[in-house]
């Protein structure tokens, strides 16, 4: 998969930064990128007790609709009224994205929860490749959440793990519409998309409950899940972007379930067990394998989830 189409060229305080990391290389910026989008999803379990997984995903797809309609406002034109089907579409398939994901590492633990959900986008990356060799990609990939089912049940709960495979085929099904979204609302297409997700997760939200509860700390707290999984990971993936290639970009992003279970462990406690550890070991090397191998452009980039 390649990297997000729709990347918005941060403006206000993401521009200075974005300046500022204008001397770092640019795996640097990626890596940053990856901690920060797995730092604002631990955040995120954090808040999960006060608010609940399904208000915390609100606020979060609210925050970052202001942020990047803000970043976006001057694209916004007629192609998007023209589509905007597709734009209800593709914020439906977000929102729903971020609740199976936020749902699930509710549940599980983080670097497991990420693991399980990369098989998405490499089964997309896999089955579009056309070679029937990469298929050793896909099945290296399902060995390691075989590895993980002797716990299922057990130390995983089943549900989160099948909220963990739902957010992976909302990934998937993510990698599928960008570039359609892209092409025919251009780059202000994923703003107004994160803005559908949050009105579509809003009634969800009210159900559940949890807002009622909300005060500036909380508040300010899902600022801070929006800003390290959206606005920070973008504006520098942006600026990584201008300085190197897609596959480079599309390897490196592949270390999200590593950073994932190393912020698991440092933030969350959460301490995995070694056939947990080679299981999400398998499903990276599954992901660089397809970035290495793929020769039609699509290599594994992050969801506006996490």
């Amino acid at each position: 998969m390649s990297a997000s189409p729709q990347s918005p060229e941060p403006r206000g305080v993401a521009a200075s930064l974005t300046r500022a990391a204008g001397a770092v290389p640019p795996p640097g910026l990626v890596l940053t990128s990856i901690v920060s989008i797995q730092f604002g999803a631990a955040v995120a379990v954090n808040l999960f007790d006060s608010l609940g997984p399904v208000a915390v995903t609100f606020l979060r797809l609210a925050f970052a609709a202001i942020l990047l309609v803000a970043a976006r406002r001057q694209q916004i034109d007629g192609r998007a009224r023209d589509h905007l089907g597709l734009l209800l579409l593709f914020g439906i398939v977000i929102g729903l994205m971020n609740l199976a994901f936020y749902g699930a590492i509710a549940r599980i633990p983080l670097g497991i929860a990420v693991a399980i959900e990369f098989v998405g986008p490499l089964g997309v990356a896999t089955l579009t490749s056309r070679r029937p060799r990469e298929f050793i990609w896909i099945i290296l990939a399902g060995a390691g959440l075989v590895l993980l089912t002797p716990d299922v049940g057990g130390s995983l709960d089943p549900v989160g793990v099948v909220l963990a495979l739902l957010a992976g085929l909302g990934w998937a099904s993510f990698v599928l519409l960008s570039p359609r979204v892209a092409r025919n609302v251009g780059d202000a297409g994923l703003a107004l998309a994160m803005a559908a997700a949050s009105l579509f997760t809003l009634p969800l939200a009210l159900t559940a409950g949890g807002l009622e509860r909300l005060d500036p700390w909380l508040l300010a707290g899902a600022l801070a899940v929006a800003t390290l999984s959206t606005a920070l990971p973008l504006s520098l993936e942006f600026e990584a972007l201008k300085r190197m290639t897609a596959r480079a970009y599309g390897v490196m992003v592949t270390l999200e379930p590593v950073v994932a279970v190393i912020v698991g462990v440092i933030v969350l406690g959460q301490a995995l067990p070694p056939a947990a550890l080679v299981s999400v070991a398998l499903v990276t090397v599954a992901a660089i394998g397809v970035n290495l191998t793929d020769r039609h452009g699509s290599e594994i980039a992050p969801p506006p989830s996490g």
